[in-house]
C-alpha cells in the first residue's frame, strides 16, 4: 500500500529546503485498533516488532485517511531517494488560561504573525507536531503546518524596529513562550535502557535470537552460547559508543541552556530572566563583557565583536553592525542580501566585546530560539544524519536476500527429503529452518564492522578523526577532489610583499616589503591604519591575518579605551595611534567612528574614520576590480587591469584600497552603504605574497598519478587562483587555460558567455611574448589532445546555472579553477559534479567550506574547531597529506569488505552444500562439527582477515564499487561449483571404496588391521568398550564416512578460500604482512590435519569423526590442493587479470554508465568544442536555481550565499 496524494490530506513540510518532507493526515479508528491489538498478542508481539520496523504500515493499519485539518496522526515520508517513513502524534496546546481575560485579539504583537494564527477559536488550541526536534503548528489560515520557534521572514528592516524595538509584553512572551517550547538545544542523555532496547529490536539481532532459540532446541549449546556472548558483546559496544556520543552532545550544548540575560519589555522596562525563557521577537540587551549568546538575534542598535569559531571554525573576530532602519517594502533579509549576517548574532557565539551608539545601550531582537538556531541546526545535523547511498550497502541488502532464496530453495529439499521418510514434523520443521541459519550467516554484520573498526583505528593512528565510519568505504571510490586555497593548499598566513602606490591616475614606484625606510605619510598609509576589523583581544591584536600584516607594515597600535567623540558622548571606537617604532606622523592618532564590515558577496570592506580633531573620511579596500569599479574613472589609473594581471599571474594576492571625504554634519550611523562606497578616490594595490604549503605539489602529483581529478574552489582572485594551480601542479605547464566568463545583458533577461584563452589576457608587461601564431599553434594542439582548464569565477558560475544549463555539465567535465566562489556557490559546485557520478570529496579549513564539506561523499576538515563536526573527517595535521591517505584506507576497507562478503557466502555456501548432501542420508553434521566450523574457523578469519593494511602506492584506477560486478560475482560461483564438485566427488567416491560400509563404522579401520582372524577377534573385543561407548552416538546418525569425508573437506575448504580471497596488491599490503592473520591460518590448518591424521580415538568420538584408512585420507588431501590449485589459478589468472576484463570490455564495446565518462565521449566526437574567442547569448528566460544553489545543511547559519 502506497501514498496516493488526495486533495488536503497531503502537504510538504520544509518545501524547498534540504529537510524537505511529505506529510499526509490520518484519523485513529478503534475497530482498527482493536484488531491491532488482537493482532499483537495473537502473534507474541510479532506484529509490533513489525510495525516497530515499519512505521507506515502501523498507521495503515489503525488509521484512516483524512485531511491534514481533521487528523491526530501524521505520516511522514522524506522527499529523497530513501523515502523513509516517519510516524508522529498531533499534541493540543491550551492558552486559554493565557487569553481568557483578554478580548482585545490578535494575542500578539503582529497581526500576520504565525502565533496569532495558530490559535483556533473559540478553543483557544493550538495544534501541535515535533519533527526532527523542530515544532510546527496547524496555521488555521493557510491550512498547513509552519514551524515555529523564528521571527517571520516577511518583515522589514523598519517593521523589525518599530514592532519589536521596544519589546514583547509580559502577556505576548507568555503566549509564545506556550507555543514555541524552552529555548533551549536539549539533547538529553539517553537512558542505556533506551539504547539497549532500540539495538536489541534491530532486525539483524532479532535473526539471532531466532537462531540461538532454534540451536539450543536442536541442543547445539556450545555455538548458541558463543553467539550470545559475542552479540551481547557487540550490543555493549554498540551501546557504550551511542551513550558516549550521547554524553559528548549533552556536554557540547548544555553551556548555553541557562545563562541570565536581560529583556527589555514593552511598558515595564528591563528584566533579568533565564535564557531558556526566551522567544522569538524578544528584545535582548547585550552588557559589557564577554556573553555567550543563548539564541540567534538581529543586532538592531550599537555595535559587536563575536568569536565565530564554533561555526566557521575560524577563531577571527567579526565585527557585528545594527540593522539599517530602511523604509522600504523588501523583507529583511532580501533588503540586506548577503550582508544579512553581518546583523545577526549566532547562537553558541561569543559576544567579545559589544559598542553603544548614541541611543545607550546595545539591543538585539531575538530572531530564532532553540533547535531553530545556528547551533541547534549544527546539533540536528549530527542526530538525524543524511543517509548514504552508496551501491555497497544497496548490495549487501540484495546479496542477502539472494541467501535467503538460496536458503528457501535448501528448506523445500529439507522437508522433501525428510517428510518422504516418514520422519516426525518437529523434526523436520527444525531441520528446515536450521538450513536458513546455515545460508544466512549470522555473524556477516559483525564481520563486515571489524574491517571498518579497523580502519578507523588506523586512520586515528595517523591523526584522522572521523566521525562517520560508513563514509570509510566511499573514500575508496573518490575520484574528484575539491580543494580550498587558502589555508589549504597555500600557507594560512600572507606576507606583505609590496605596495603600488597611485597618484593623479597613474601608478608610482612600487615599495617593497620588507623595507628599510618607512611609508610616506598619506591618504594609503591611512587606510592601511584603519581600513580593517581588528581587536585586541586579550593582549594581542586579533583578526583577520592580512589584515594583521598590513596593520603591522604601519608600526601603529591600537587603542581600545573608551573615548570621546563630537556628537556622541563617551562610547567605545577602536583610536589607532603611532607605535614605539613608528616614524612621527603629523596626527596624534585616527579614530575609527563606523564599520561596514568585510562581506564576501560584495567582495570589499569600508570604515569611517577621522584624524583626532580632523574631517571625516571614508576608507575602501577590496578586490582590486570591485574598488575600481566604485571609484571615479579619472582617479583609476589606464594601466590598471594590466598592472593587476601582472601580478595575480605571477600568484600574488592583490587587494584595492580606495578613499572619500565625507560632508560634515553627516553622523556616520545614518550613512547607508551605498552612499560611503561610491564616488572613490583610488588610492593604489596592496600586494601580499600566499606561498605554497611544501606538501601541496607532492600530494597534488599523487592523485593526479592515481588518475583523480583536482580542483581548486576558492574566494581569491580568478588570476591569482589560475597561477596557484599551476605552481601547484593542478595545470601543467603545456595545457591551455580557457577563462570563462558569463554576464547578465543589461535591461534584458538574458546573458551572455564567453571563452577566451588566458595567453591572450597577458600584456606587454611579461616581455618576450611568443609570437601570435605560435600561440595559435600550441593552443590549437592542446585542445586537440583534450588538454585545457575551463577557469570561472563565482557571478559566471551562477549565470551559467541560471541561463546556459545545458552548458554547466561541460565545463565542469574541465573545469579547474573556479574562484571568488561563496560558501553557498561552493555547495552547489559539489552537488553539480556529483549529478555527473564523480565521488567527490572536499577539503577545506573550516571556515566557508562547512556546505560543501557537509554535501560531499567525504569531507575533510583541516580545521580542530567545533565546526568540524560538520565534517566526516577532520585532520589532526593541517595538510593536505590526508587526502591521498584517506583514499588509500577507504580503498583498502572497501576491497576488505569484498573479501570478506566473498569469504562470508563461500563459508555459508560450503556448509549448506555439505549439510544437504548429508540431509539426503538423514545425516547432519555434528554439534562440535559446526561449532568447529562456525567459532574456531570463521569467527577467528572474520576478526583477522581485516588486520591487512593498506597499499603505500595509489593505483590508476578504483576498487568496484559494487558487489554485483562480473568479476566478484564469477568468482563466488566459481568457488561456489569447485565446493559442490569436491564435496560431491568426496561423498560419491567413499561410498565405492572396498572397506566402506552403511552400517558398521569402524569397518575401514578394522579392515585394515585385520591380517588373520585370530587377530581378528581380539581387534573386534578390544574396540568393543570403544563400539560400546559409540552406541548413543550412531543413534544420533551424525556418524558415517559421508560424513567425516564431507566435513573434513569442507572445513579445510574453508581455509582455502580464506586464503584465496584475502586479496593483497594493488590496493591492500601483500598477505604475509598480516602476521596475525597468516598464524591463525597456519593454526587452523594444523589443527584440521591433526583431526584428519590423528585417529585418537577420544577426539574423534567429541567431534563426531569415524576412522578412515590412510590411503582416504591422502585422496582427501589430494583432493583439496587441487582445489586449492585450481582456485588460486582462477583467481590470478582471471577475476584478478585486469588486462582481461579490459580487453573484453572493448571486445563486447562495454562503456562506463557514469554521466561524466558519457559526456567525455560525446566531446570528444565535437570539434566545435571548446568555442574559443566566442560569444554566446541565452535566448530563453533565466532558471531560478536559487533553491539549489546552496546544498548547505545549516541553512540558518549560510543560506542565500548565491546571489552575487
Amino acid at each position: 500500500m502506497g501514498e496516493n496524494p488526495a486533495k488536503n490530506h497531503y502537504a510538504k513540510l520544509n518545501q524547498g529546503e534540504e529537510n524537505e518532507m511529505e506529510i499526509f493526515g490520518y484519523k485513529t479508528q478503534g475497530c482498527r485498533k482493536a484488531s491491532c491489538i488482537a493482532g499483537y498478542i495473537l502473534s507474541c508481539g510479532a506484529l509490533l516488532l513489525l510495525f516497530y520496523w515499519k512505521p507506515e504500515w502501523s498507521v495503515w493499519a489503525n488509521c484512516t485517511r483524512c485531511s491534514l485539518e481533521e487528523a491526530d496522526v501524521f505520516l511522514l515520508r522524506t522527499t529523497d531517494e530513501f523515502q523513509i517513513y516517519s510516524r508522529k502524534t498531533a499534541t493540543w496546546i491550551s492558552v486559554k488560561t493565557l487569553i481568557k481575560s483578554r478580548s482585545d485579539y490578535p494575542s500578539t504583537a503582529d497581526e500576520d504573525s504565525v502565533f496569532n494564527k495558530a490559535i483556533m477559536k473559540p478553543s483557544l488550541q493550538v495544534k501541535t507536531i515535533q519533527v526532527q526536534k523542530i515544532h510546527y503548528v496547524w496555521d488555521t489560515h493557510a491550512k498547513l503546518f509552519q514551524k515555529v520557534g523564528a521571527l517571520e521572514d516577511h518583515h522589514t528592516c523598519s517593521a523589525i524596529h518599530a514592532k519589536f524595538g521596544s519589546g514583547l509584553t509580559c502577556h505576548e512572551q507568555n503566549v509564545r513562550r506556550v507555543i514555541c517550547g524552552p529555548n533551549t538545544i536539549d539533547v538529553p542523555v539517553i537512558p542505556i535502557w533506551k539504547l539497549l532496547i532500540k539495538e536489541v529490536l534491530n532486525p539483524f539481532y532479532v535473526f539471532q535470537l531466532f537462531s540461538v532459540c532454534l540451536w539450543f532446541a536442536e541442543d547445539y549449546m556450545e555455538y548458541a552460547i558463543a553467539i550470545i556472548v559475542m552479540s551481547l558483546l557487540s550490543i555493549s559496544l554498540t551501546v557504550y559508543d551511542l551513550r558516549q556520543q550521547s554524553v559528548k552532545l549533552h556536554r557540547l550544548v548544555e553551556s548555553h541552556n541557562n545563562t541570565l540575560v536581560t529583556v527589555s519589555r514593552n511598558k515595564e522596562g528591563f528584566q533579568e530572566l533565564e535564557s531558556r525563557h526566551l522567544v522569538p521577537g524578544d528584545m535582548l540587551v547585550l552588557k559589557e563583557g564577554k556573553t555567550l549568546l543563548p539564541c540567534d538575534a538581529i543586532l538592531i542598535s550599537g555595535q559587536c565583536i563575536v568569536n565565530e569559531s564554533m561555526l566557521t571554525g575560524e577563531s577571527i573576530p567579526v565585527t557585528k553592525t545594527h540593522l539599517p532602519q530602511a523604509d522600504n517594502f523588501k523583507p529583511w533579509r532580501m533588503h540586506c542580501a548577503e550582508d544579512y549576517k553581518k546583523h545577526v548574532l549566532f547562537c553558541g557565539t561569543e559576544v567579545i566585546q559589544t559598542k553603544a551608539d548614541d541611543r545607550g545601550v546595545v539591543k538585539a531582537v531575538v530572531l530564532r530560539t532553540g533547535f531553530s538556531t545556528a547551533k541547534g541546526d549544527l546539533v540536528r545535523s549530527i542526530l538525524y544524519p543524511k543517509p548514504m547511498n552508496f551501491k555497497l550497502y544497496r548490495d549487501a541488502f540484495r546479496f542477502l536476500m539472494c541467501l535467503i532464496a538460496f536458503a528457501a530453495i535448501g528448506m523445500i529439499y529439507t522437508v522433501c527429503v525428510f517428510a518422504v521418510n516418514g520422519e516426525e514434523t518437529g523434526e523436520v520443521v527444525k531441520k528446515a529452518l536450521d538450513v536458513i541459519t546455515i545460508a544466512v550467516p549470522p555473524a556477516l554484520p559483525a564481520a563486515l564492522t571489524t574491517g571498518i573498526i579497523y580502519t578507523q583505528r588506523r586512520l586515528k593512528k595517523k591523526g584522522i578523526f572521523c566521525i562517520s565510519p560508513q563514509r570509510i568505504n566511499m573514500c575508496g571510490q573518490l575520484n574528484l577532489i575539491c580543494f580550498d586555497k587558502t589555508g589549504t593548499l597555500t600557507e594560512d598566513g600572507l606576507d606583505l610583499w609590496g605596495l603600488l602606490p597611485s597618484e593623479r591616475n597613474c601608478f608610482q614606484d612600487i615599495h617593497s616589503f620588507p623595507a628599510d625606510h618607512s611609508l610616506p605619510w598619506g591618504p594609503l598609509f591611512k587606510a592601511m591604519a584603519v581600513c580593517h576589523s581588528l581587536i585586541v583581544w586579550e593582549g594581542k591584536i586579533q583578526g583577520d591575518p592580512l589584515d594583521v600584516k598590513m596593520f603591522e607594515a604601519t608600526n601603529w597600535v591600537i587603542d581600545s579605551s573608551r573615548h570621546q567623540i563630537e556628537g556622541q558622548g563617551s562610547t567605545h571606537a577602536t583610536v589607532v595611534r603611532p607605535g614605539p617604532k613608528a616614524s612621527n606622523g603629523p596626527v596624534e592618532g585616527l579614530i575609527i567612528l563606523h564599520q561596514f564590515p568585510f562581506s564576501s558577496a560584495l567582495q570589499r570592506m569600508s570604515v569611517i574614520a577621522q584624524e583626532i580633531g580632523g574631517e571625516k573620511q571614508v576608507f575602501t579596500k577590496g578586490a582590486p576590480e570591485v574598488i575600481a569599479m566604485l571609484c571615479r574613472a579619472e582617479t583609476v589609473p589606464l594601466n590598471f587591469e594590466s598592472k593587476l594581471l601582472l601580478y595575480t599571474a605571477q600568484g600574488f594576492r592583490v587587494i584595492g584600497l580606495a578613499c572619500k571625504s565625507l560632508q560634515a554634519g553627516k553622523q556616520p550611523t545614518d550613512l547607508t552603504r551605498e552612499d560611503v562606497e561610491s564616488d572613490l578616490t583610488f588610492l593604489g594595490l596592496l600586494i601580499m605574497e600566499n606561498r605554497l604549503k611544501r606538501e601541496t605539489k607532492p600530494v597534488l602529483e599523487e592523485l593526479s598519478a592515481a588518475r583523480i581529478r583536482s580542483v581548486m574552489v576558492t574566494g581569491d582572485n580568478i588570476q591569482t587562483a589560475v597561477t596557484v594551480a599551476k605552481n601547484a601542479g593542478m595545470i601543467s605547464p603545456m595545457d591551455t587555460v580557457i577563462i570563462v566568463e558569463a554576464n547578465k545583458i543589461p535591461g534584458s533577461f538574458s546573458a551572455s558567455i564567453t571563452w577566451k584563452p588566458l595567453e591572450e589576457n597577458k600584456t606587454e608587461d611579461y616581455g618576450n611574448l611568443e609570437d601570435g601564431s605560435q600561440t595559435e599553434r600550441r593552443i590549437g594542439l592542446a585542445l586537440g589532445s583534450g588538454q585545457y582548464h575551463f577557469a570561472m569565477n563565482g557571478k559566471s558560475y551562477q549565470i551559467v546555472a541560471q541561463h546556459f544549463r545545458h552548458l554547466l555539465p561541460k565545463l565542469l567535465l574541465n573545469g579547474t579553477v573556479f574562484a571568488r566562489m561563496s560558501p553557498g556557490q561552493k555547495s552547489s559546485l559539489v552537488e553539480e559534479f556529483q549529478k555527473l557520478d564523480y565521488f567527490v570529496g572536499m577539503c577545506g579549513d573550516g571556515a566557508n567550506d562547512c556546505g560543501a564539506l557537509k554535501v560531499a561523499h567525504a569531507g575533510i576538515s583541516l580545521s580542530e574547531q567545533e565546526a568540524s563536526v560538520a565534517s566526516p573527517f577532520t585532520s589532526q595535521t593541517p595538510s593536505i597529506a590526508c587526502v591521498p591517505e584517506l583514499i588509500r584506507e577507504g580503498r583498502a576497507a572497501l576491497v576488505t569488505s569484498f573479501c570478506m562478503f566473498k569469504y562470508m557466502a563461500l563459508y555459508s555456501t560450503i556448509q549448506y552444500l555439505g549439510v544437504l548432501l548429508l540431509y539426503w542420508q538423514l545425516n547432519s553434521f555434528g554439534n562440535y562439527q559446526f561449532l568447529f566450523q562456525d567459532l574456531a574457523i570463521t569467527t577467528v578469519i572474520g576478526v583477522t582477515m581485516s588486520f591487512t593494511g593498506a597499499y603505500p602506492k595509489l593505483v590508476p584506477y578504483r576498487p568496484p564499487s559494487q558487489l554485483i560486478s562480473p568479476p566478484l560475482l564469477l568468482s563466488v560461483v566459481l568457488n561456489i561449483l569447485f565446493s559442490l564438485s569436491m564435496q560431491i566427488l568426496g561423498f560419491l567416491v567413499v561410498q565405492k571404496q572396498p572397506w566402506y560400509s552403511k552400517t558398521d563404522i569402524h569397518s575401514a579401520c578394522l579392515s585394515t588391521h585385520n591380517l588373520t582372524e585370530n587377530s581378528s577377534s581380539v581387534s573386534s573385543l578390544g574396540l568393543y568398550g570403544v563400539k560400546e561407548g559409540y552406541n548413543e552416538q550412531i543413534d544420533n546418525g551424525y556418524k558415517s564416512y559421508e560424513n567425516t569425508t564431507v566435513w573434513l573437506l569442507s572445513t579445510i575448504n574453508c581455509l582455502i578460500v580464506a586464503l584465496v580471497f584475502s586479496k593483497g596488491k594493488p590496493f591492500r599490503q601483500p598477505i604475509y604482512t598480516n602476521y596475525v592473520f597468516i598464524l591463525v591460518l597456519i593454526g587452523q590448518l594444523g589443527i584440521c590435519l591433526f583431526l584428519v591424521f590423528a585417529d585418537i580415538d577420544g577426539i574423534y568420538s567429541m567431534m563426531d569423526l569415524v576412522c578412515t584408512p590412510t590411503m582416504w585420507r591422502i585422496s582427501m588431501m589430494i583432493m583439496l590442493a587441487v582445489t586449492l590449485a585450481v582456485s588460486l589459478l582462477v583467481e590470478e589468472a582471471i577475476i584478478e587479470n585486469r588486462s582481461l576484463w579490459l580487453l573484453l570490455k572493448k571486445t563486447f564495446q562495454y562503456h562506463s554508465k557514469s554521466n561524466y565518462k558519457k559526456l567525455q565521449r560525446v566531446l570528444e566526437q565535437d570539434s566545435a568544442w571548446p568555442p574559443l574567442n566566442e560569444t554566446i547569448f541565452s535566448d530563453s528566460v533565466a532558471i531560478s536555481v536559487e533553491g539549489n544553489m546552496g546544498g548547505h545543511t545549516n541553512p540558518t547559519f549560510d543560506s542565500n550565499e548565491d546571489a552575487l
